[in-house]
């Protein structure tokens, strides 16, 4: 108890110094936090030491931001977004997959590590991107609700991806493993039920809520409905915000959505920047020193493939022309699920330790790389004539 406390006064302090200060330079506070994670964390001043189970804690974030995205969502606005989920969102992660898949193929990787790599690395931060739209109020402008149908589309790609996996390990896997198609099923199924069987659950539960006129009970279950839900996708190795985004729809039409969504917002917030401090912790500086010009390329080419690719598909759909970098730059970086697709990958023997730890330090620094392209941006659009 009394290190849970210390180790709060940490990350609250880091905050409260390095995001002001990243704000103020003009960064943004999701590099502030970044920074902040990598000065407590294991390389630096080892303040605090247990990342894995800081970035376990951290999820709860991303969690509940989709949680509250999904309650202001309803079936007529995810229907009208069909075209920017379903085509923009498998178009971009089709071309960035196999774009990059291809560069890493041509550099001497085997295409196995090619392709899962690409896989991978198609994937961009939900965390990052909703955090910077919400920020700048942006959500609900034509690049907002675009980038938020190609994360959500990623969310649901994340399974068919781990499914393919096994299919491409150079040794067979063991019989009493789980067949990825199976898997496929399984998480499916459970999607079903999660939505057939959560509206009839609410219709009682959300009564019986009412009737108590306590608002604290309406928190409660909020939390414990949002939080179950997403370990039920969890069970079953889907993405932990889409289970969050889909227990929001399911409370989308409720009478006490408002008061749900404002009693979450505070936890969402601290819990999202905890999420980017135990990022910025998880930078492995041992590789990034044994391996500099590698991860160095590694992150080039990882956020140049992307911008490339989503600059041309920027140029397909309906996005001004001015806000088509912006949308490219949003996108650019890796995401937190490519941590999961690459653990799945090691599982398949297609990637080892090593090549591991170094995936994990690109991928963390691509998220830095974000906030530093958008300021150049805005300095770019700043200084042009008009």
């Amino acid at each position: 108890m009394e290190q849970l406390l210390v180790d709060s006064v940490v990350f609250l302090a880091a905050a409260l110094i390095a995001v002001p200060l990243s704000v103020r330079a003009g960064f943004g506070s999701v590099l502030g936090y970044l920074i902040a994670g990598v000065v407590i964390g294991p390389w630096v001043l080892r303040l605090v030491t247990d990342v894995d189970s800081i970035l376990d804690i951290s999820e709860l974030g991303i969690v509940l931001m989709m949680f509250i995205i999904g309650i202001e969502m309803d079936l007529k606005k995810l229907w009208a977004m069909r075209r920017a989920i379903f085509g923009y969102g498998g178009i971009q992660v089709a071309l960035c997959a196999a774009l990059l898949a291809a560069i890493f193929t041509i550099f001497g990787a085997p295409w196995r590590v090619g392709v899962a790599a690409g896989f991978a690395l198609s994937l961009s931060s939900t965390a990052m991107v909703i955090a910077i739209l919400e920020q700048n109020r942006e959500m609900d402008t034509p690049v907002g609700q675009t980038c938020f149908g190609i994360l959500l589309f990623q969310d649901i790609a994340a399974i068919p991806m781990i499914a393919l996996l096994p299919l491409l390990a150079p040794t067979p896997i063991e019989d009493n493993d789980p067949s990825g198609w199976l898997m496929t099923a399984r998480a499916l199924a459970m999607l079903a039920a999660v939505v057939f069987g959560g509206r009839f659950i609410l219709q009682h539960a959300l009564r019986i809520i009412q009737r108590s006129g306590t608002r604290e009970i309406f928190t409660i279950f909020a939390l414990l409905w949002v939080i179950g839900i997403s370990l039920l996708m969890h069970v079953v190795h889907l993405s932990m915000s889409l289970g969050a985004f889909v227990a929001g729809m399911l409370l989308a039409g409720s009478e006490s959505r408002h008061e749900i969504e404002a009693d979450m917002a505070p936890f969402k917030g601290i819990l999202l920047g905890l999420f980017f401090i135990a990022v910025g912790m998880s930078i492995d500086f041992r590789v990034l020193a044994d391996r500099p010009w590698l991860v160095a390329m590694l992150v080039v080419v990882l956020v140049g493939g992307k911008l490339l690719a989503l600059m041309f598909l920027a140029s397909k759909i309906n996005l001004p022309r001015e806000q088509r970098i912006y949308f490219a730059i949003l996108l650019s970086q890796g995401g937190e699920f490519a941590f999961v697709v690459t653990a799945a990958a090691q599982a398949a023997r297609l990637l080892d330790n090593e090549q591991l730890s170094i995936v994990t330090v690109v991928v963390a620094l691509s998220m830095a790389t974000t906030p530093l392209l958008l300021l150049a941006f805005r300095k770019l659009i700043a200084v042009q004539p008009a």
